[in-house]
């Protein structure tokens, strides 16, 4: 439910922010079992969506004798949903997506003392005391590397227990000599030095605030759901050490308005790590709008604004930001990586031009959504080693709803790789088949940002309108090529807002890519044979 800030607390050290906070009633509050404290111990991976989870779930604990049954967050890979992971001193087998009776035939063949392995996805040998997923060598689950995704699905998410935090021991300065960038369109120093941000916010006059930007109101997954769902403990032990280092009293995690389940979820973690966390975070519900995920609309949705748009920059968010505070603003993904340069400074590599680690979610034409990790020396192409596409492979969207149209992915996945091929950042890639007509892929591109646009400045609100009636002219045999990119030109570089600057993208890359796809529309022809009717 929702209750007014007057009424409600965030911690030590809170003052009132004058917002709505989402509350849940204390006797709905569960413990889970931690996973770390046993060398023994069957793991259920699950997004908590999967009816096969919950059966899978209720036969392992009701046939478990002395077992510890742990109910383990997403690993990221779905089509290992639910994955039951058996483990005994140091060696686990892997099984996916289960029957009830063959979880039952595995707890009692480890109940009488032997790791089962017959029919197993995979056995890994590993350190007994490893706090992160131990990969297998093959299979999606072998993907990149799990450094940031490590505790995803091996770890119980909402038990401190298993996590070691590093917010009540140093700051972000690890992180701040790093050099790591912000990371996703949520971000307000996306592609840019986050430490850069943290100086700002400190130097500024005022009380600071962290805001955790988790409301992307896209039908695009992103890596951010992954890491709430199976490790929100990193993301909350990033934003306190954020927290610290900027000298802030006050954070904010900013939630869609429509994800109660994991609006629960969250407020289950943020409760049982209140009494460890040097700064505990309120958590905020706000509107379900593509607009509202950007940086500046997030702080207009937070301080209650009846019509969220963007905000006219500078000054930025770190100089006047919540209710004229200086605020960070930063996604789910940059916390994470935050919280890891902390806990192990050995693992990012401050030289690199961008360091740290790039998580990826793959979707499309693909049977099931995967998320994964690359290193910034990693090919983006190993993310279609994740996945089974439904048909043959023609184009990738890189970047999210706005990102950029490629025919190939080997490339880097660094923000300045993917800027240089005019790709968009915000860890998203879209597969696409050969059944796919570019044409209509990119016109309800250009359709969604001419409804989504927040209509403060004229690129966004009549660009992206005549931008989606270009398109629609070619069906009627006109593609003026130059005009949209001339529109594209000046809508990239005049726009106020996020969908003015990207809506051209998709549209632009596209033709660089498939002009000859375009044309022949205009003759009246689809080579997918999926616009027949329009045509």
């Amino acid at each position: 439910m929702w209750v007014d800030d007057a009424t409600a607390t965030s911690g030590p050290g809170t003052a009132r922010l004058g917002f709505l906070i989402v509350q849940h009633e204390a006797q709905s509050m569960t413990r889970e079992t931690t996973a770390l404290a046993h060398s023994t111990a069957v793991r259920v991976s699950t997004d908590g969506r999967s009816q096969n989870g919950d059966r899978v779930l209720a036969a392992a604990r009701t046939t478990a004798d002395s077992t510890p049954v742990v109910r383990t967050g997403p690993t990221g890979i779905t089509a290992a949903t639910p994955l039951v992971m058996v483990t005994r001193s140091g060696r686990t087998a892997f099984y996916s997506d289960p029957s009830p009776a063959t979880v039952r035939d595995l707890i009692d063949e480890l109940e009488a003392g032997t790791v089962p392995t017959a029919d197993a996805d995979a056995v890994v040998e590993h350190d007994p005391e490893t706090a992160s997923l131990p990969a297998p060598e093959r299979g999606p689950l072998s993907v990149g590397r799990r450094n940031v995704l490590g505790p995803c699905g091996w770890v119980a998410p909402l038990s401190p227990a298993d996590w070691s935090f590093v917010s009540t021991q140093r700051t972000a300065d690890v992180a701040a000599g790093a050099g790591l960038l912000g990371r996703g369109r949520g971000d307000a120093a996306a592609d840019e030095p986050v430490a850069d941000t943290w100086e700002t916010a400190s130097e500024t006059d005022g009380d600071p605030v962290v805001v955790c930007n988790a409301n992307d109101a896209s039908d695009l997954p992103t890596g951010d759901d992954t890491l709430l769902s199976g490790t929100p403990m990193a993301v909350l032990d990033g934003i306190a050490a954020v927290a610290e280092y900027v000298d802030a009293g006050d954070a904010v995690v900013y939630v869609n308005e429509s994800e109660t389940d994991l609006q629960a979820h969250l407020r289950e973690a943020i409760d049982a790590a209140a009494d460890t966390l040097p700064v505990v975070p309120q958590l905020v519900a706000g509107p379900d709008e593509f607009r509202a995920g950007e940086p500046t609309a997030a702080l207009e949705a937070l301080e209650g604004a009846d019509r969220v748009e963007p905000r006219l920059q500078p000054p930025s968010p770190a100089k006047r930001g919540l209710y004229g505070r200086p605020t960070v603003v930063h996604t789910p993904r940059t916390f994470a990586q935050v919280q890891r340069a902390v806990a192990e400074p050995d693992s990012v590599d401050a030289d690199a031009a961008d360091p740290g680690t790039r998580i990826v979610t793959v979707t499309g034409d693909v049977a099931n959504q995967a998320t994964v990790e690359l290193r910034s020396s990693a090919s983006l192409a190993a993310v279609r080693e994740a996945v089974e596409m439904d048909g043959s492979f023609k184009m990738a969207c890189v970047g999210g709803v706005l990102g950029g149209v490629t025919r190939g992915l080997d490339m880097a996945p660094t923000a300045q790789s993917l800027r240089t091929a005019g790709l968009g950042t915000n860890g998203v890639v879209e597969l696409f088949d050969s059944d796919r007509c570019t044409v209509e892929t990119v016109g309800k591109r250009a359709r969604f940002a001419s409804m989504e646009n927040s209509g403060r400045c004229v690129p966004g609100r009549e660009g992206t309108k005549q931008l989606a009636e270009l398109l629609r002219d070619i069906y009627d045999g006109s593609f003026e090529s130059d005009k949209i990119r001339e529109l594209g030109r000046v809508m990239r570089q005049s726009s106020n807002c996020q969908t003015g600057a990207h809506a051209p993208r998709p549209v632009s890359t596209a033709i660089d890519e498939f002009e000859p796809e375009f044309r022949a529309h205009t003759d009246g022809h689809c080579p997918s044979g999926t616009c027949t009717e329009k045509l």
